[in-house]
């Protein structure tokens, strides 16, 4: 959400409890001619696609202006097509890009996962050989780009250039991310891609970027080409009141609650305290109930909440299974037994497991089988460890199908089991 000047002006205006007035507004929209461009989308990758073709396009400086904005954030002008695309995402927060649509083998782009073998040249000269997993950006016979990272060479918009197709997209964050490092390519539009951006700032960044050439005066627009696989659901969270009073720590009244979700323009309805709340497109980082506890907690301010040390009970409470095992394990130390551990999956037994070697298809449905086995080796090591008798017992879980604790130890070659409530 601040990855652009709009977002921190959303957050700002909230904070403040002021209007925030969207700046999109402002901008002309520019009579348009039927659109000829295709776009043909070949993965779900890519969430959202709006093309647009300007024809005659007069390339050259950027307007005072928008060289001054550009410059006061540390980027410097190229030219008024590139630095509109840029203001544009440094305002809106959607990537934006441009391609010469005279160096296309057509008019029509394809959105779609690399083929194993392709390579491409970045704008900035560097040759990259692409990954099936990358997503491209191409026409009939070509890669044209790095969908969301960088554009390619191939298709560069310089000062030769009259018509243009503007690109406003939507790719899979995760899909950028990697892409973006496997290339050594961290762009400002990567960045912004991998913090999953909603599709439906598309629409504000196209009428923004087209507005500027509206007001350079220049280029014929054809219409917007919108490709929008899946629309997005409208997204609700259900919570009461007591539930994010709970969270926070800090008793929240319900005026408090309406408020802030007014500040931040979410629709909601309201019942005995009990709050449905309908999420804004843009903000993809709300699920659940703690994520409104976490946005109404930041508002009202977390200094606001009181430290308090809970009641605690200190008495602890004894485990009555784990003093059964330990006052058996003691009596039979106290008797000169030694305790053995031996495997709990056998080759038969009652419950099986779905995976597992040969000789361990199945977990144990006694201790004695372990313990014999266990015995026989103790014995043959015994004049090595000195011992004139072997003594040994297993406390461990069983399976008979039911899972229960069970205790076996030696009487000389007899091995004794039972219950641990019946030892």
């Amino acid at each position: 959400d601040l990855l652009s000047h709009q977002g921190i002006a959303r957050e700002v205006a909230s904070l403040l409890d002021i209007p925030f007035n969207d700046p999109t507004l402002k901008y002309k929209i520019p009579e348009s001619k039927p659109a000829k461009l295709k776009i043909d989308i070949q993965t779900d990758k890519c969430k959202r696609y709006m093309g647009r073709i300007v024809r005659n396009v007069k390339m050259g400086p950027s307007p005072e202006w928008v060289v001054g904005h550009l410059a006061s954030i540390g980027q410097r002008s190229i030219n008024n097509v590139v630095d509109a695309a840029n203001l544009t995402m440094f305002d809106t927060g959607q990537p934006i890009h441009c391609f010469d649509l005279d160096k296309l083998t057509e008019e029509g782009l394809i959105v779609r996962e690399a083929r194993e073998g392709e390579e491409m040249t970045t704008l900035d000269n560097k040759q990259i050989k692409l990954n099936p997993t990358d997503l491209v950006i191409a026409d009939s016979k070509k890669v044209l780009g790095l969908a969301g990272v960088k554009g390619g060479k191939i298709a560069e918009v310089d000062a030769n250039t009259k018509n243009i197709i503007i690109e406003v997209a939507n790719f899979d964050p995760a899909s950028t991310r990697k892409s973006a490092r496997r290339h050594g390519l961290l762009t400002d539009a990567a960045k912004r891609f991998e913090n999953e951006p909603s599709p439906e700032l598309c629409e504000y960044a196209m009428r923004e970027v087209s507005g500027l050439f509206v007001e350079y005066g220049t280029g014929e627009f054809e219409d917007i080409v919108d490709v929008y696989p899946e629309k997005p659901k409208v997204r609700t969270v259900s919570f009461f009141i007591e539930r994010i009073s709970g969270i926070l720590g800090e008793k929240i009244s319900e005026k408090e609650v309406k408020n802030i979700l007014e500040r931040y323009s979410m629709d909601y309805e309201e019942k005995g305290g009990d709050f449905l709340v309908t999420i804004p497109s843009h903000r993809l980082d709300i699920s659940m109930p703690e994520d409104m506890a976490e946005e109404i907690g930041r508002v009202l301010g977390y200094d606001k909440v009181k430290s308090k040390i809970p009641k605690i009970n200190f008495k602890p409470r004894a485990n009555e299974q784990y003093k059964k095992i330990q006052k058996a394990r003691e009596d039979l130390l106290l008797r000169g037994y030694s305790e053995v551990m031996t495997y709990a999956f056998r080759e038969k037994g009652k419950v099986e497991v779905m995976e597992s070697a040969s000789d361990k298809k199945a977990l144990r449905s006694d201790l004695s089988s372990g313990l014999s086995e266990s015995l026989k080796l103790n014995k043959l090591n015994s004049p090595l460890l000195g011992l004139k008798e072997v003594k040994i017992f297993e406390i461990g879980t069983v399976w008979n199908p039911k899972e229960e604790i069970y205790v076996a130890y030696n009487e000389k070659d007899k091995i004794v089991e039972k219950n641990l409530d019946e030892y």
